[in-house]
């Protein structure tokens, strides 16, 4: 079965255009124009993709992308017309994986909705332990949840494999760079800002206290570590 993608602007001809250009590749394509019309898809099937554009009818694409992940950990892409880079850096706080900015190519569009399924399957199929545990810390690998005391904590996709790297190779540290590579990928255009948000993100969710952290460390100059 192909691949299902939700693709969300208010520009038909650029919805158009993209729902084309991916059924070519033989992927399944959901439509929506507005914010709502988002959630109400988002909440009623499950996508391998949602293209989220930013500015958006009734319900803006970043208050969409942070209440789609309130209930899912899908991968989110946000296509944004501002070149400004705190937009972007927005966008990834509020839980998007990755960003394209307006006018952009759809060759470049397939290529990294295809780069981020393909880190996915192979993840997928990597022979990882089923559950992990370090502390009062466990991992499930195969649903890709986290759980502190008992306790699930929401994490996003990218958080998740974040986590489950440092957490398998415990008080190894890695650079932002080498995160960047093994989460994002090779190809990833972004810069290790990205990593420092998703960091950020993550001990939000996972530490009492993000300033003063039990899991995941900074060695400062070097990079992050989770310690065991």
């Amino acid at each position: 079965m192909g691949k299902r993608v939700l693709v969300v602007d208010d520009e038909k001809l650029i919805v158009k255009g993209i729902r084309f250009s991916l059924e070519q590749d033989g992927m399944e394509v959901d439509c929506a124009y507005d914010g709502e019309e988002a959630l109400a898809y988002a909440r009623e099937k499950e996508y391998d993709m949602i293209l989220l554009d930013v500015m958006l009818p009734k319900i803006e694409g970043f208050e969409v992308c942070q209440q789609i992940r309130e209930f899912s950990n899908v991968p989110i892409v946000m296509l944004t017309a501002k070149g400004d880079d705190m937009d972007k850096i927005l966008g990834l706080e509020y839980g998007a994986d990755d960003y394209i900015t307006k006018p952009f190519n759809i060759l470049e569009v397939k290529a990294r909705i295809k780069a981020i399924m393909r880190r996915t399957i192979k993840k997928e199929n990597v022979n990882l332990p089923k559950t992990v545990e370090n502390g009062d810390m466990r991992l499930d690998c195969e649903s890709r949840r986290a759980y502190i005391c008992g306790n699930e904590v929401n994490l996003t996709a990218k958080e998740f494999e974040l986590l489950e790297l440092l957490i398998l190779n415990p008080n190894k540290v890695y650079s932002r760079e080498d995160l960047l590579k093994l989460v994002w990928g090779a190809d990833y255009p972004g810069d290790v800002r990205t990593v420092d948000v998703h960091i950020r993100r993550l001990r939000e969710k996972i530490e009492s206290s993000p300033s003063d952290p039990k899991y995941v460390h900074t060695k400062w100059g070097v990079g992050y570590y989770f310690k065991a």
